[in-house]
């Protein structure tokens, strides 16, 4: 049998008697241990919106990262985990903010890190920090002469259509610094799953009038005399509200999350009243979900959602076209950004339009557009809508092929067909495709598309891939396999779907030049 893995000689952890502290050396030299107190200046930025910080040492500078740290900030971390070479923490504090950091009329919120940050300064950071990515990971010499601007969201402040809050029995005061015990009700602290700051006032990032209404809506909890969610001890009973909103008409979805402790108690047609009080005709819907489960998820295993007012659904529209929007759908969190990324990939499906058709195309099988991993077919219905050529939609999942079908037709969408199928195995199923796939449009998740996938989508043999990606990273990472096999980048744009975050999406367009 083998023996205990050894560690590199450079790199040693020790366990220290308290739980969860970790020591880290490099060689003889002792460095940091876990949740060891840093206070950093922070001189850099990477993507992702990772804060360098740089310690001087004999052997050269010892890089420190800290995740929401900006450059010029001077902040206090703590240590997450240590390498030979760097370390990674999380931001406890901002001790002095950076000089270009101005002042909001907002309540600050974790979410939101770089809210004070001017937006045109964010955009500088965003742009230099994605473009780097593709330069050193996917390896593109020249990214500027591909690279065609950055689409900016039409709103800065209150573009969010989705929030979630939490109770805790745990509050983080943010003037003291310290945790005290109470009733709880807004974000949870940046780094803890256990304390809630509560919200005041407007955050500035989802609907005014709903975070204004929080503190009394707060207070009218509290007066229930039922317990805010206890995250340590797992006992109480408000656990999560989560709102919902409709951009184009500005109705209210809301569905609150409680645990089955105490539920004989709660009413819930005082609850009714409350929202409707608070909110008026905006109010959509009401769902009550029980969740008895001890994780940190809105989501139970096991647990019942009722509707208990109005109806389960909200519209949104999206150039032109209604999608029913439940509290679980997956829908763009900035509609109106949204649109124009979708428009930027309308506009690389029209640039190829006067292409020749492929060879073994004939004039009753003309080229498709195909829309892989369509999920509800969003993107599917907008380009046979907007592009008037014929678009297949492919999902592995038959209910989210199902819901596509129905929203097609709901909205009069023709030249469009669903399929629920792997890609890998789409032209031996659909063998009437083969040869007449000209464009592929993917809309990965943030993990981005396996190796093996995207192995499956290459072997489709389409003349041009239009890859919209919400993590550059990962994008950039697979222009590595696109170019093996003949595709060249063409074309890159950046969109600023989040304001205020470190999350920026790209649209890349790959032709197959060999």
């Amino acid at each position: 049998m083998h023996g205990p893995k050894r560690l590199p000689c450079f790199l040693h952890v020790r366990k220290i008697p308290r739980a969860a502290d970790y020591i880290c050396t490099v060689g003889r030299e002792r460095r940091f241990k876990r949740n060891e107190p840093l206070e950093l200046r922070i001189e850099d930025i990477a993507f992702g919106g990772q804060g360098i910080a740089r310690i001087p040492t004999e052997k050269g500078p010892f890089v420190v990262f800290v995740q929401n740290a900006f450059p010029g900030q001077l902040v206090r971390a703590r240590v997450v985990k240590c390498k030979s070479k760097f370390a990674e923490c999380r931001l406890d504090e901002i001790l002095e903010r950076a000089p270009e950091e101005v002042e909001i009329d907002f309540q600050e919120i974790p979410g939101a890190p770089y809210a004070r940050v001017p937006i045109a300064l964010q955009k500088k950071t965003k742009e230099k920090t994605a473009l780097d990515l593709y330069q050193r990971i996917g390896l593109v010499p020249d990214v500027q002469a591909v690279y065609q601007g950055f689409i900016d969201s039409p709103d800065h402040w209150h573009y969010r259509n989705k929030m979630e809050y939490s109770f805790s029995a745990i509050i983080h005061d943010t003037e003291s610094g310290e945790k005290v015990d109470g009733f709880g009700f807004g974000f949870k602290r940046r780094g803890t799953w256990w304390a809630v700051e509560n919200l005041n006032g407007d955050s500035g990032m989802f609907d005014q009038e709903v975070e204004s209404q929080l503190k009394s809506l707060r207070e009218w909890f509290e007066s229930t005399g039922l317990p805010a969610w206890h995250p340590p001890q797992r006992v109480g009973f408000f656990r999560f509200l989560v709102v919902r909103k409709s951009i184009s008409d500005q109705s209210l979805l809301f569905n609150l999350v409680t645990s089955s402790e105490g539920l004989e108690k709660f009413s819930r047609d005082e609850f009714v009243g409350k929202m409707q009080e608070l909110f008026g005709n905006r109010v959509a819907g009401i769902l009550h979900s029980i969740n008895d489960n001890t994780g940190e998820r809105v989501e139970a295993r096991e647990g019942i959602s009722e509707l208990i007012y109005g109806t389960s659904t909200i519209t949104e529209s999206l150039h032109g076209l209604k999608f029913d929007i439940s509290m679980s759908s997956f829908f763009q969190t900035n509609p109106a950004c949204a649109e124009r990324l979708y428009a930027e990939v309308i506009a690389a499906i029209d640039s190829g339009n006067d292409t020749p058709e492929l060879e073994t195309a004939t004039p009753d099988k003309k080229d498709v557009v195909m829309d892989l991993f369509c999920g509800t077919g969003t993107i599917a219905q907008m380009l046979a809508r907007h592009t008037g050529l014929q678009v297949i939609g492919v999902d592995i999942v038959e209910e989210a092929i199902q819901d596509a079908r129905l929203s097609a037709e709901r909205n009069g969408t023709t030249g469009i067909q669903f399929h629920a199928a792997d890609v890998g195995k789409f032209l031996l199923e659909f063998p009437e495709y083969v040869g007449r796939i000209r464009t592929i449009v993917l809309d990965p998740p943030r993990g981005g598309i396996s190796p093996k996938t995207l192995r499956k989508v290459i072997r489709l043999g389409a003349p041009k891939i239009v890859y919209v990606s919400c993590n550059p990273a990962t994008q950039a990472r697979d222009i590595i396999a696109l170019r093996e096999f003949g595709y060249d980048l063409m074309s890159l744009k950046l969109v600023d779907q989040f304001p205020h975050t470190a999350h920026v999406e790209a649209v890349a367009v790959f032709e197959k030049q060999r």
